[in-house]
């Protein structure tokens, strides 16, 4: 048994060596001396093909919730409170991931400090990985993760106390938008619209217009399409959005003059920024992770983790060591970007630089070979490739569709079974009942 002991300084006066976290071959029960409590079950990761987390902003929400309210509990006051895992190694992974993300975030601790306990004694824990069908590229570990986490709480992305669960759990779901804010009140990520609401492939799609009461709640000034033109720009900016098209083929990475065009957008936006591609995954994902690094200093780790606890499968196969490779070049721009912005503030000197350009007439000029005009990359897709089957994002939409019409099916299965005992039930004391007042 793996059992590693986690400081807790909890709201009321509790003893030091508390909260512990184990990893079992089996389920434990709780005695007079120990209280056990286990997620394994409760808490699981929807995958698409191979990945298995780290489990997503709501999942880690209710479990800080859960293990916040044992902690505070007076009739557990006296008791180590043990979280453990009985789980296969994924299942391990994802639970580390949650106890040391919690210590992050509630006991103050700096993520090398926590994951440092979490394999104090000698215990590994697989990495996670991307939600491609192919072979891992690359690795996200747990420390990752928690820098991830980490950096999300000093910038004020990550905070419970104004969480709304149940909006992040409703909006998520395929029917009803599939969108997850990643960068609150700048940037949103959402599966690509269509001409007209109807479903695909198994995959509720959605109109234009369907966004906008959303986005106009929440902000939203600009939408950026990076895959091929599924419906009319138009039906955004009439109504009053600036709308962007960077298009670079599904599953790819961008070209240096992509992300330069996304960045420069991004950073003259008036309000918050919604992306899309065709799932909302993977090259939304990555460019979003290209301005995380630039603007907030993340490492490509620390972007990919927290961009997939907001929006699991996100950021895929080669792009992943795209954004690893694009790292140190954004943080040097980031500096020249933060000096330059200081410097003309200090001399009294607003920069202008909004982008006036047209939808469909965007052009980056200059000597670079990769700086093409927007126009001419939208063109290169050739409706041939999608004719001869399903792209990468079709597929992971349709598969994030059945998963959550699976789990939705298995609440009304054990409604209707909880109902079936019911009458069951009811039945029984009638007949017993009536039997009584025969025999009387």
């Amino acid at each position: 048994m793996q059992v590693n002991c986690l400081f807790t300084p909890s709201p009321r006066p509790s003893p030091p060596d508390q909260l512990y976290f184990a990893v079992l071959k089996q389920k434990i029960k709780s005695t007079g001396e120990r209280h056990c409590f286990c997620v394994d079950e409760e808490l699981a990761y929807e995958n698409f093909y191979a990945d298995f987390g780290p489990l997503n902003l709501a999942m880690f929400y209710r479990f800080c919730c859960k293990l916040t309210k044992k902690l505070k509990s007076i009739m557990l006051s006296r008791k180590k409170i043990i979280f453990y895992t009985c789980g296969d190694q994924k299942k391990q992974a994802n639970a580390a991931y949650l106890i040391g993300s919690y210590a992050v975030m509630h006991l103050n601790m700096m993520p090398e400090e926590a994951h440092s306990l979490l394999v104090s004694r000698n215990s590994t824990y697989i990495p996670f990985r991307d939600a491609s069908f192919g072979t891992c590229m690359y690795n996200l570990n747990i420390l990752d993760c928690l820098r991830g986490v980490h950096k999300a709480l000093q910038y004020g992305w990550l905070d419970f106390s104004n969480f709304d669960v149940e909006e992040y759990e409703h909006y998520e779901r395929a029917e009803n938008g599939d969108l997850n804010w990643i960068i609150p009140g700048k940037f949103l990520a959402f599966s690509g619209p269509h001409p007209k609401s109807k479903i695909e492939n198994g995959y509720p799609l959605h109109a234009p217009e369907a966004y906008i009461p959303y986005f106009r709640n929440h902000n939203i000034t600009t939408v950026i399409r990076l895959n091929k033109k599924m419906y009319d720009a138009r039906r955004f900016t009439e109504s009053g959005f600036e709308h962007h098209d960077l298009f670079f083929v599904d599953g790819s990475t961008p070209t240096d003059a992509i992300v330069r065009k996304f960045l420069n957008i991004c950073e003259n936006a008036e309000g918050a920024i919604a992306v899309h591609c065709k799932a909302g995954l993977g090259r939304t994902g990555t460019l979003i992770g290209c301005y995380m690094m630039k603007h907030y200093c993340l490492s490509a780790a620390e972007a990919i983790a927290w961009i997939r606890i907001c929006r699991p499968g996100s950021i895929i196969g080669p792009q992943q060591n795209f954004v690893e490779d694009k790292q140190n070049s954004l943080w040097a721009e980031g500096d020249v970007f933060r000096e330059k912005t200081l410097n003309e503030r200090e001399n009294g000197k607003v920069a202008v630089t909004r982008i006036l350009s047209g939808v469909d007439d965007i052009t980056i000029n200059g000597s670079n070979k990769n700086r093409v005009s927007n126009k001419e990359e939208t063109e290169q897709y050739n409706d041939d490739d999608e004719r001869n089957g399903l792209t990468q994002g079709d597929k992971l939409r349709a598969l994030k569709s059945k998963r959550q019409a699976r789990s939705s099916s298995v609440i009304v299965t054990v409604i209707l079974f909880l109902v079936y005992i019911y009458i069951i039930t009811t039945k029984k004391m009638y007949a017993r009942n009536k039997l009584d007042t025969c025999n009387m």
